[in-house]
């Protein structure tokens, strides 16, 4: 689409913001670190097992700057955007270690600084920034919005929910649409019932049975301050792409509230916080689309897709870290690792590469580093064999979350068990023929994948030190996204 006024107002404000934060990395060199990933993916606990296992002595073979020693210390430092909520690093800890819960999902933006002082390979001692910047991936999915109109959006919704799988979870939703006449004069009453039903819509394709991805707009299932206003209070609308609202008309009114949504919520996010990310990590809990079935998959694969296509990507250079900065690395990471044996790690990471092969193919065409990783920041359980008859299976061991269930057995969030989760397949493709049963599709004891959640791990601790949170390849993480400014 062309640039419109408003486009080349927003284009020039995000040229100024990069030149000066330009001007501020040449003094002092800062990386920005973008956390997402889509809800339950644990965006709160991969920053917090960094942070800790930084500033607290962790165990990062692979991340060099660390293993060589020529990390000197971490530390955290005040953030330095006053009007963003600073990550709330100590009570995820506590959560973590005393507790043994997971923390809560993030709903909002929220920020931490890292200052990070180490020697150069070449022997001078030099201090690296890092800002991290956790946001909900759900805000990714609305950056598309931008460049879509009220009538645009409103036929590709529609279409999504009118999938297979959807159909049935937005029948209420259907049924209401059948009453609303967009030319017709603009009622309020029918405005908050239809964004109430899409809303419900949204919520229930989010289930653990459906596990669906593609949710936009995002706010709508964590509206946060905006809830009840009109910028939340619209839905799409059975209108031609290509027509003309008439004034005072239904239509006009869910397309203002459709606009004043992109202005209010979209646009600033993108300009103030999105724009400026040197370095991206995305997390994907593939987990849970295996456990809801085949169209979970599908889904998460058109999500990432269009997480990928929202990131101004390529090679980063003196010219575009004036004026148009772009994201330069992106990792992609399959969470929960320690769910499955090691054995199915390599798989994990091959149907990960499956998933975002497309769109990573595109990026790196571009000139930006992509990678993906088999990861687990905080590892709940250990390995075991488990003997079955004659044979012995790869199992894990860990105490299920209370209210897990397992081949009738309900966990009290107490007692240790070893699972057998199934093994992944050798070949990507076999999972996205659709042949595979999950929830959405079958009980719990027919689906084909089962994955419990599981509660942090009981640490012991050694004098007055916390102990290290254990995991699986956040080094390797470490390494890929900022091992190459700490050379």
């Amino acid at each position: 689409m062309a640039l419109n006024l408003t486009d080349i107002v927003e284009e020039a404000r995000l040229s100024a913001r990069a030149l000066w934060d330009y001007g501020d990395s040449f003094f002092n060199p800062t990386v920005r670190l973008g956390v997402t990933g889509l809800s339950r993916a644990g965006k709160t606990v991969f920053i917090t097992a960094l942070i800790h296992g930084l500033t607290r002595g962790g165990r990062f073979p692979v991340f060099e700057a660390y293993a060589s020693g020529r990390i000197a210390r971490a530390r955290l430092e005040p953030q330095p955007d006053d009007a963003v909520p600073r990550f709330d690093y100590e009570n995820h800890v506590r959560t973590l270690v005393e507790e043994r819960r997971w923390p809560n999902s993030t709903t909002d933006i929220s920020e931490l600084r890292l200052v990070i002082d180490y020697q150069r390979q070449n022997g001078a001692d030099r201090t690296l920034t890092l800002d991290i910047v956790d946001y909900p991936g759900e805000w990714l999915l609305d950056l598309p919005l931008l460049s879509k109109s009220f009538e645009q959006w409103s036929a590709e919704s529609l279409a999504l929910s009118r999938e297979p799988l959807r159909a049935e979870l937005a029948a209420p939703w259907h049924e209401h649409l059948k009453t609303l006449d967009g030319e017709g004069r603009e009622d309020e009453q029918a405005a908050l019932k239809g964004a109430k039903l899409f809303t419900d819509y949204l919520r229930a394709c989010r289930d653990e049975r459906f596990a669906m991805s593609l949710l936009p707009p995002g706010r709508f299932l964590m509206p946060g301050g905006l809830a009840g206003s009109p910028a939340l209070t619209f839905a799409p609308l059975e209108v031609p792409i290509d027509g003309t609202a008439p004034d005072g008309s239904l239509w006009a009114m869910m397309r203002r509230r459709y606009e004043a949504y992109k202005d209010v919520v979209v646009r600033p996010f993108f300009r103030d916080h999105f724009a400026r990310l040197d370095r991206q990590i995305v997390l994907v809990d593939a987990l849970a689309a295996f456990n809801a079935g085949p169209e979970a998959l599908h889904d998460l694969e058109a999500a990432l897709a269009g997480i990928l296509d929202c990131f101004r990507i390529g090679r980063s250079t003196i010219l575009s870290a004036l004026f148009r900065p772009r994201i330069d690395r992106i990792l992609f990471a399959a969470t929960k690792a320690d769910h499955l044996h090691h054995q199915s790690h390599d798989r994990l990471e091959a149907i990960l590469r499956r998933t975002v092969a497309k769109a990573a193919a595109r990026a790196e065409f571009a000139g930006a580093a992509i990678d993906v990783v088999a990861l687990a920041a905080v590892r709940a359980t250990r390995e075991a064999q488990v003997a079955r008859g004659r044979e012995k299976l790869p199992s894990i061991l860990g105490t299920p979350a209370p209210g897990e269930t397992a081949d009738g057995e309900t966990f009290d969030g107490e007692t240790e068990v070893a699972t057998f989760p199934g093994d992944l397949p050798a070949d990507p493709e076999e999972l996205f023929r659709g042949t595979f049963r999950g929830l959405s599709s079958a009980t719990a004891d027919k689906a084909d994948y089962r994955f419990l959640r599981f509660r942090p791990p009981k640490l012991v601790r050694e004098g007055d030190e916390e102990p290290a949170l254990p995991h699986i390849r956040l080094d390797r993480a470490l390494q890929f996204l900022i091992g190459d400014r700490l050379q």
